[in-house]
């Protein structure tokens, strides 16, 4: 299977809006966690329907609206979104409400907009779209679920054009929560020194990006997507370089042969040091990069990899604030990314140049 990206869209907490630049102008924050410059809605979506809408909502309608203007699509043939922890806003704000008012009085629009379909169901009803629109949640494989949803229908030309999403927002409440339990960091740090972060937990993040991925190349194609695979619980080191050298092997491909890998250090000692020990055996040749301290830990993060390795391979640049190890030329041609989260779910996705 293999699906070419035709256009895309991201807002996230650095400037992803402007397509002449790409992480050039990079913003630092000393903030315990990171949240997305907000854009100019009124630019994107009707003021009249821009007031109803939450802001997890609102990222993805104009995410998605980007993808669409960039790859000149006006009607997908699918609507395909994947995001972990949903409308946390409107959840947390029905919850509360049943606690204040002793679960009477009730409103049902903060429960109507908190279902984890939303964002891709406003889309459609933007679009005035009626076709195949499904939302994947399976916490950090909630992205790569959506793109392997979205690679099979192309590949079954069930589809010959598909926007996929990938979108999570942080929340007060959610960041307290999981701090409590030790995934998220509890005291601010300077996001771009990150790796010398020894703090317990990942710095807590969120953004929003979307593809259309198509079956056909056009002049503005930015990659080809020729592989994703997920594991599960390994239970060693060695099963995990396995895993990944026997996904690689499938797409005719070698450790050796990468000319980068993205990887999803997120800050947190303990788990980052997975990814440490694979940059010293298998990826021991490879050029490696890191984004998390760019738009921190969440569970479709690997969304805003996969924007950064289509705009990689297009202008042929490794921009050089996600540099972590430079060993290969500036020029990709194939780019690996690899997530895990707490050494419990593990994806992989692999691109090459078109």
């Amino acid at each position: 299977m293999k699906a070419y990206i035709n256009g895309l869209g991201a807002v996230a907490p650095q400037e992803t809006l402007d397509k002449d630049h790409f992480l050039d102008q990079v913003e630092s924050y000393n903030e315990n966690r990171l949240q997305i410059i907000q854009p100019n809605y009124r630019e994107y979506i009707n003021p009249k329907v821009l007031r109803r809408m939450s802001k997890i909502v609102r990222l993805g309608v104009v995410s998605a609206k980007i993808a669409m203007e960039d790859a000149g699509l006006d009607q997908p043939d699918a609507i395909i979104t994947g995001t972990g922890m949903g409308c946390q806003v409107d959840t947390e704000k029905f919850l509360n409400a049943m606690l204040e008012n002793n679960e009477t009085l009730l409103t049902p629009t903060a429960f109507i907009q908190s279902t984890h379909n939303t964002m891709g169901a406003q889309i459609a009803l933007m679009l005035g779209n009626n076709n195949y629109n499904f939302t994947y949640v399976h916490r950090t494989f909630s992205f790569e679920s959506a793109l392997l949803d979205s690679m099979m229908m192309l590949a079954e030309n069930e589809a010959s054009n598909v926007l996929l999403g990938g979108i999570d927002e942080i929340t007060e409440e959610s960041w307290l929560i999981k701090t409590r339990i030790g995934y998220f960091k509890f005291d601010s740090i300077n996001s771009l020194n990150l790796l010398g972060d020894k703090q317990t937990g990942a710095l807590a993040g969120e953004s929003s990006a979307f593809f259309v991925l198509s079956n056909k190349k056009t002049d503005n194609t930015y990659a080809e997507i020729t592989g994703t695979s997920t594991f599960y619980k390994p239970e060693s080191i060695e099963e995990t370089q396995e895993r990944i050298s026997n996904f690689l092997s499938v797409n005719k491909l070698s450790p050796d042969s990468l000319d980068l890998v993205i990887l999803g250090y997120n800050g947190d000692p303990e788990y980052d040091q997975l990814y440490q020990n694979l940059e010293e055996t298998i990826f021991n040749l490879c050029s490696v990069a890191y984004y998390k301290h760019l738009c921190g830990e969440h569970d479709t993060a690997s969304a805003f990899a996969l924007w950064i390795a289509a705009k990689a391979l297009k202008s042929n640049t490794i921009p050089e604030i996600i540099v972590k190890e430079k060993k290969k030329q500036n020029s990709p041609k194939n780019i690996l990314i690899y997530n895990q989260f707490r050494n419990i779910n593990h994806s992989l996705i692999l691109l090459r140049q078109v």
